[in-house]
């Protein structure tokens, strides 16, 4: 049953998301329309006990607001980053310096280009350009989490690779096996072994974004391995569940599948909490 955009589930659906944490949370305001205010979420998922979001927007640094929100929704922790998309300057060192300048530190990721990914390139002839190096190296510097955002899996495997190397501790490539990147399983575990975490979002099971089944992503944690996955919503979209439901349904779907709720807890809490650095 459905009301007003929220579904009406159980409690006992709505404990297991105590301490899950969403690292790929799309909200108002925004310059595309999204179906819920990022203050009306948190306070949403702060009462079905989630432990924090991070606040994605393709267009407009989020660490500003991300400070707001904390001040009006207290007791969730709620973080920004950038998404380095032609509004900010595409692949702007500058722009990143100045994040990290925002009171209190909230903006704790850097993506890499995602929708304007065809549009602000981040490699030639097989290999990083010197800005890409440099934004690798200021999150290595100011311990962020890098994504690799909209490259292509081969441009994803070299961002990784890159990264380690300068000393990031924390890399994710953002929902690995949507479009446009669409990651092989062996691409998966290359950027895995690499020490990347390879996130997988109910996204990309629903909707008009809908490219997979369940089974696919079975498949493909599996065989990447339960400790190496981050599980998130990329909710926000008008027409879709709000994330706390989106979350129920897919951790709900994946121990259908056979997943134990230790892996998915590890997923869900363990794994980004550490993406972000936060244990």
């Amino acid at each position: 049953m459905k009301l007003a955009g929220l579904l009406l589930l159980s409690g006992a659906a709505y404990a297991q998301l105590s301490g899950v944490i969403d690292i790929h949370v799309h909200a108002d305001p925004d310059s595309i329309p999204r179906s819920i205010d990022a203050i009306d979420l948190a306070r949403l998922a702060r009462e079905r006990g989630m432990r924090a979001l991070v606040l994605k927007n393709h267009y407009e640094p989020t660490a500003s607001l991300a400070y707001v929100v904390r001040k009006v929704v207290p007791g969730i922790e709620i973080f920004g980053g950038i998404d380095l998309n032609r509004s900010v300057g595409g692949v702007n060192p500058a722009a990143i310096e100045r994040m990290v300048m925002v009171k209190d530190g909230y903006g704790r990721v850097i993506w890499l280009p995602t929708f304007d990914a065809g549009l602000v390139p981040v490699s030639k002839n097989g290999a990083l350009l010197p800005e890409v190096r440099e934004v690798i190296a200021l999150a290595a510097k100011h311990g962020l989490t890098l994504e690799t955002g909209h490259s292509s899996a081969a441009e994803g495997l070299m961002i990784v690779a890159e990264a380690k190397r300068a000393g990031v501790r924390n890399v994710v490539v953002t929902h690995a096996m949507l479009k446009p990147i669409h990651m092989s399983l062996e691409q998966m575990k290359q950027a895995s072994a690499a020490g990347a975490w390879i996130e997988f979002v109910y996204n990309a099971l629903i909707g008009p974004n809908k490219e997979f089944d369940f089974a696919d992503y079975v498949k493909a944690i599996r065989g990447v391995g339960v400790e190496h996955c981050i599980l998130s919503s990329d909710l926000g979209q008008v027409g879709n569940p709000l994330h706390p439901d989106g979350l129920v349904a897919f951790f709900a779907g994946l121990k259908q599948a056979g997943f134990t709720q230790a892996e998915i807890d590890r997923m869900s809490k363990q794994n980004p909490a550490r993406a972000l650095g936060l244990e």
